[in-house]
């Protein structure tokens, strides 16, 4: 999926610029932790992640202001208005259900996740740890109405079905396959294309909040140049290519995620399939600046609601 992307892209850019790309992965809090480890001798140019940890390298001083070539054609919502990041491929935040244990469809709203028969039946990933978990946690404070506190409480009462923390939202997606669980979160990107290759048994839903409407947000791959870049114009040049039509069109077609340029309007099978899957659903803002303000406090709540340590 995202890998495909940027193998495609990264031998797409070296052909036309003879620049080589080395590229080092790590889990979405893993690469802003990397960058900044190396914050005295800078060794990446591009940091490329999810929010809120871009939001984090920015508040630490890991990114330095750049403007790419088409930014100007990027959604709004997803560029820094410091112009620090900017999203170059879309996703959004989604849950799983096995459709053999729940045969009538997947739990309606968030509240119907307390339900009794989901006892050791669901899990999520470790918000704090995961860039999804930590988005489990985004939904939850915007489906009761952005009341922190409510969403505190609703964590506390989730906790006696959750079987557990987990590192990773990937491996969350054989076990609801199995059956060992039932409900689990994830991510759209990832749950499309793995439930209609390797888990038959799972499906994609978006659980509805007070206003009994199903509802998600953007949770984006988000790219921005690291401060002190030591191949700081060929960093540059990488940023633009990642926006250019010819990779955002690919976005789909390779990689099943969504273009952030609102002029780029995909045509393969793949964008279509995941249009359809997401009308219906309200997708709310997030301003993600503020995640990353009260991302500390945020997650420290949770470790205590929940008392299981991120």
């Amino acid at each position: 999926m995202l890998n495909d992307w940027y193998n495609q892209e990264f031998k797409k850019f070296t052909a036309l610029t003879g620049i080589h790309v080395n590229y080092s992965e790590d889990g979405s809090g893993g690469v802003e932790t990397k960058v900044d480890s190396e914050k005295s001798n800078p060794k990446a140019d591009v940091l490329v992640t999810l929010p809120p940890f871009i939001q984090k390298a920015e508040a630490s001083g890991l990114l330095q202001a750049y403007s790419p070539t088409c930014v100007d054609k990027v959604d709004p919502s997803l560029v820094d208005k410091n112009g620090q990041w900017e999203a170059v491929m879309g996703d959004y935040l989604s849950f799983i259900y096995n459709t053999k244990a729940l045969p009538d469809g997947p739990p309606k709203t968030w509240n119907d996740l307390l339900d009794p028969k989901f006892a050791k039946k669901l899990q999520y990933s470790t918000p704090g740890v995961a860039g999804d978990g930590t988005g489990v946690m985004i939904a939850a404070i915007q489906a009761f109405g952005g009341d922190r506190n409510a969403a505190w409480d609703y964590f506390k009462k989730l906790q006696s079905s959750n079987v557990g923390p987990s590192k990773s939202t990937g491996a969350l997606e054989s076990k609801v396959n199995t059956g060992d669980l039932w409900v689990a979160n994830g991510d759209v990107q990832m749950n499309y294309v793995d439930s209609t290759t390797q888990y038959p048994n799972n499906k994609i839903f978006f659980p509805a909040g007070n206003d009994g409407k199903p509802s998600t947000f953007s949770l984006p791959y988000m790219a921005g140049l690291v401060k002190g870049a030591p191949n700081e114009a060929n960093g540059k040049k990488l940023i633009d290519f990642l926006l250019s039509e010819g990779a955002q069109l690919d976005a789909s077609k390779v990689a099943y995620g969504f273009p952030t340029r609102t002029d780029v309007k995909p045509t393969d099978g793949n964008y279509a399939a995941l249009t359809a899957l997401m009308q219906g659903v309200t997708v709310f803002p997030v301003d993600w600046n503020e995640v990353a303000q009260n991302y500390n406090s945020d997650v420290k709540a949770w470790d205590t609601a929940t008392g299981t340590p991120s």
